[in-house]
């Protein structure tokens, strides 16, 4: 892919090559450094889920926002620079460009990494969970632009379905609406982040990962616009079940309704509830189930290389 000399990416060492060589690539998102743990935990299960990428065939490009560039792969000095920064940006389609002309310092949640990793031609992105619909959308307007990002950017995003502390229902209903496959991996139910099943049937299900390459490339040859959602259950022994984990969820969204917490900030705050309630469980399936997408991940960009 060649791109206009303004347009201002920078490529690690190891993703170049990976480019030049047509080697499989899977873009990774950088929230989960800055915004998900403190470090050093934060830049160590960074660490992994690029090893995990490494391990299963494909070359990890995480991306970031850095002296007004995107970075498309972090080098390690530059890993354990973003898991240290003060004050970082989490940046979406909103905020990207103006982050970019002011040389601010940024973290790309899944809209923005959707929107540089096509920038960069890379075609598969592993992330935790997609935003969606917020509880009370119906007066709050509070709807996740990672909806529209997969409307409009051809990306197949590798998720476990989207957060549960999400109004699943309207999710999926916003992304029929928007023409976006939702794809359950291996399984009929769409899954619910920490929990394998949602108790909501996923529109779609693929069991290979070379099915899923073959319904990237098609939307290709049709014109389609958009990418794909492919929704990969937690592993079994990794998650907490629907029965238990929803409890907590209502007791953490009361807690952020309480305290007037809104916009940008209810998700983290939601997060940080949940490890707090569940005593750090919530955390240690969240990244279970990120290493997971990293696997399956590797596998459709494998596929889409071939």
């Amino acid at each position: 892919m060649t791109l206009p000399q303004s347009t201002p990416l920078t490529f690690s060492p190891e993703v170049a090559k990976a480019r030049a060589d047509g080697a499989p690539i899977v873009a990774l998102e950088s929230t989960i450094i800055t915004h998900g743990m403190p470090f050093p935990q934060n830049v160590e299960t960074a660490r992994r889920v690029e090893d995990e990428v490494r391990r299963n065939g494909a070359v990890p490009a995480t991306i970031a926002i850095m002296a007004g560039r995107i970075h498309i792969g972090l080098t390690d000095a530059e890993l354990d620079s973003l898991g240290q920064a003060q004050h970082v940006a989490k940046l979406s389609r909103a905020d990207l460009a103006a982050c970019l002309a002011t040389g601010g310092i940024g973290a790309t949640t899944v809209a923005a990494t959707m929107i540089c990793a096509a920038l960069a031609g890379i075609k598969v992105f592993a992330t935790g969970g997609i935003g969606g619909v917020h509880r009370g959308a119906e007066t709050s307007f509070d709807i996740s632009a990672d909806l529209p990002e997969l409307a409009a950017t051809a990306v197949t995003v590798v998720a476990a379905g989207a957060k549960a502390i999400l109004d699943l229902p309207k999710t999926l209903e916003y992304l029929e609406t928007a023409g976006v496959p939702v794809i359950a991996f291996g399984q009929d139910d769409f899954p619910a982040f920490w929990s394998r099943s949602s108790g909501l049937k996923a529109p779609l299900r693929m069991d290979t990962a070379a099915q899923i390459a073959a319904a990237h490339k098609m939307r290709g040859t049709l014109g389609l616009p958009g990418g794909q959602l492919v929704a990969n259950p937690i592993p079994p022994e990794a998650e907490i079940s629907r029965e238990e984990i929803t409890p907590v969820i209502e007791r953490a969204l009361g807690e952020a309704a309480a305290q007037g917490i809104a916009a940008k900030s209810v998700t983290p705050f939601l997060l940080d509830r949940m490890f707090h309630l569940t005593e750090g469980r919530s955390l240690t399936a969240n990244i279970a189930l990120v290493l997971n997408n990293a696997r399956l991940a590797s596998a459709i960009a494998r596929e889409l290389a071939a």
